[in-house]
């Protein structure tokens, strides 16, 4: 039986209160809250969540484990039993958050336990495999003692068959190492990982570090040859293109459905094999947009194994129109604007307390007309992607950085030089992880565009690598725009061009900075972050910390009356439409979706109890940059560019 969940139905699960029937954990109380935090539960994210490869027959582990603070990475090989564990912390929120009940300020060392029992309800002889959707930054995991398996990565999903580890009847112990550095000096060794904006030393535009496990953990039965990974892409001809991955590696035969929307009625059938890329085409698919955000549910089957997923028809692409570079979505070219999607919160830190609370920040945007968010230099939830995807916001992924420089001074005064990345091993696991991003991610058709590098950060200045890793992004896929550097240092790479300034726009222009290149008339003209001004808010709103505190005015402007803060938005965004109409911008980024500790220059605040926006100015202002974009293509017609015409015309062929 197929399962077809929304935003609507997810949003229908109950939520428990908070209270002491467990008296050893405690939430802790934070230097802010959100209005979800006492709502959260001792059974967090109870939702299914990996949309895009979703089985009946699963069990969520979310809620109350053990824990321990370590000391050093020798004690991996010194298992402790789970009950033995010290403290009780809600998984799945990092333990420097206040719902984790741990809140601490360093975890470099870590352990987790719980026990499980796998349901008799379950098929004797199917696979029982245990999922982990994202672990910052290094797991060991050990069932009933066992070694089942590592991963490295702060943003990845990974999965360990544990059939052959659990006992024949009762409850089985997970344990699970965890080793996150952050950005410390060990051993007079700076470290040097895949972090984004994460920090252990203040800085105003750098935030609380997440350490262990931040997202979903649940385990799910499956047949001995299941699926493990299904690649699925659906044009806007209706062609869709699949590969789907056995647990075998076999050639045995696949199966997709794909239903109409909202109904059980069969859309098209697609056969292949696993392991091999096949392709069917649908007639007459709706297509799916922002403004017209079409899913279409989907099953794919390999033997016993039956998985439910959904698609929707899309085609991104580049194409010149009036001589001008463009982005375009099916073919069409609308302006793309968004805002800049930091993903933090003050409760959970890199984990929003609830899907509702999660969701209820993309909805603020489509409110007010964003078409597109900017994730920035994080990677979210896999139940994200999906609201963005029934929502039909566009979005721009961005890699998560490595450090671009890592302190040895635990006070620095600062910021220090660019620097190289500093190791060829580090270099490396930016590569892989990378890779991981785009297969773990490719599916969803709100994801438009991939950002290599955020302004030059972890970028290596001795030998800069974007060149080689777009061409690694577009061969893992082709389907989509790559950004190679947003912001500078910028080596002519990728599909656009992409300017940061604050507060106002140099979108597409003639003009520039000292930080930015005049524009590159070969490839798409973008506005990566602009804006930014401040509206400071009553103690009760603000992180309350003291640094973050003092910090509050280290803002390109500032103002106490919202009146006057609108007023300043409605004149950058007049600037920016003006750049539309005379130049070749075609997108921009607007810092930010939300305050984050010290940054209070969000849509809304921190604890996101105030809306910022005069939503009749904002509607207005950002339809009157849509109106520009189309008047200035009004009756024009896209020549669409093949990649081969597209690295032609930036003398790359």
């Amino acid at each position: 039986m197929r399962q077809f969940s929304g935003i609507v139905s997810s949003l229908l699960v109950t939520a428990s209160v908070l209270t002491s029937t467990n008296a050893d954990y405690v939430l802790k109380e934070g230097p802010l809250d959100t209005p979800w935090t006492k709502t959260v539960g001792l059974n967090p994210w109870p939702q299914y969540p990996r949309p895009q490869l979703e089985r009946s027959a699963w069990k969520n582990l979310n809620g109350i484990w053990k824990y321990q603070n370590a000391t050093s990475p020798d004690d991996v090989h010194k298992l402790p039993f789970a009950n033995s564990l010290t403290s009780e912390v809600l998984v799945p929120f990092c333990l420097e958050s206040a719902l984790s009940g741990i809140m601490n300020e360093y975890s470099t060392y870590s352990w987790y336990g719980t026990s499980f029992d796998v349901p008799s309800s379950w098929h004797a002889g199917d696979r029982v495999l245990l999922n982990f959707g994202a672990v910052d930054y290094q797991a060991t995991v050990f069932v009933n003692g066992h070694n089942v398996g590592n991963h490295t990565g702060g943003y990845w999903s990974f999965t360990f068959d544990v059939t052959d580890f659990l006992k024949a009847n009762g409850t089985n112990e997970l344990l699970v190492f965890v080793y996150d550095p952050t950005d410390r000096v060990i051993d007079g060794k700076e470290t040097q990982i895949v972090l984004g904006k994460q920090s252990l030393h203040f800085n105003h535009i750098f935030y609380t570090p997440c350490s262990g496990i931040w997202q979903t953990v649940w385990l799910e039965s499956a047949p001995a040859e299941h699926i493990t990974e299904l690649h699925l892409d659906a044009n806007m001809d209706g062609r869709v293109n699949v590969t789907v991955y056995s647990s075998y590696g076999w050639d045995s035969p696949v199966e997709i459905t794909i239903y109409e929307p909202h109904s059980d009625t069969i859309k098209a059938v697609g056969k292949g094999t696993a392991g091999t890329a096949f392709q069917f085409t649908v007639d007459s698919p709706d297509l799916w947009s922002p403004d017209s955000p079409t899913l279409y549910n989907l099953t794919a089957t390999l033997g016993s194994d039956i998985v439910n997923s959904y698609t929707g028809f899309r085609t991104v692409s580049r194409g010149v129109i009036n001589g001008i570079q463009r982005p375009l979505i099916n073919g069409k070219f609308f302006f793309w604007f968004g805002t800049l999607d930091q993903g933090f919160w003050p409760d959970g830190i890199y984990t929003a307390p609830t899907y509702e609370a999660m969701v209820s920040d993309l909805q603020a945007l489509k409110e007010v007309g964003y078409n597109m968010v900017r994730k920035h230099i994080k990677v979210e939830p896999a139940l994200f992607y999906k609201a963005a995807d029934e929502l039909g916001l566009l979005l721009i992924q961005d890699m998560p950085s490595l450090r671009t420089y890592v302190y040895t001074n635990p006070e620095p005064k600062s910021c220090p030089p660019r620097t190289a990345v500093g190791s060829p091993e580090a270099q490396q696991e930016f590569d892989s992880q990378l890779a991981l991003l785009i297969q773990q991610q490719r599916n969803y058709p709100s994801i438009v565009t991939w950002v290599i590098y955020n302004e030059g950060w972890g970028q290596d200045s001795g030998n800069p690598p974007d060149g080689r890793l777009t061409d690694m992004v577009r061969s893992l896929d082709p389907t989509r725009l790559v950004n190679s550097v947003t912001g500078w240092w910028d080596h002519g790479f990728g599909d656009f061009h992409d300017n940061h300034r604050y507060p106002q726009p140099q979108c597409g222009t003639p003009w520039y900075s000292l930080e930015n290149t005049p524009y590159d008339s070969s490839r798409i003209g973008i506005q990566g972050e602009f804006g930014g001004i401040g509206h400071n808010v009553s103690a009760d709103h603000l992180w309350k910390e003291k640094e973050p505190i003092d910090h509050i005015a280290n803002i390109y402007s500032i103002t106490t009356d919202l009146k006057a803060w609108n007023h300043n938005a409605h004149i950058l965004l007049g600037e920016l439409r003006q750049q539309i109409e005379h130049y070749a911008c075609s997108g921009a980024v607007w810092t930010e979706t939300t305050d984050v500790e010290g940054e209070v220059n969000g849509m809304l605040t921190y604890d996101r109890r105030i809306n910022r926006m005069d939503k009749d100015q904002w509607k207005r202002d950002i339809q009157a940059l849509y109106d520009t974009a189309e008047r200035r293509t009004m009756n024009a017609t896209a020549r669409i560019m093949s990649r081969e015409e597209a690295m032609d015309d930036m003398g790359l062929a």
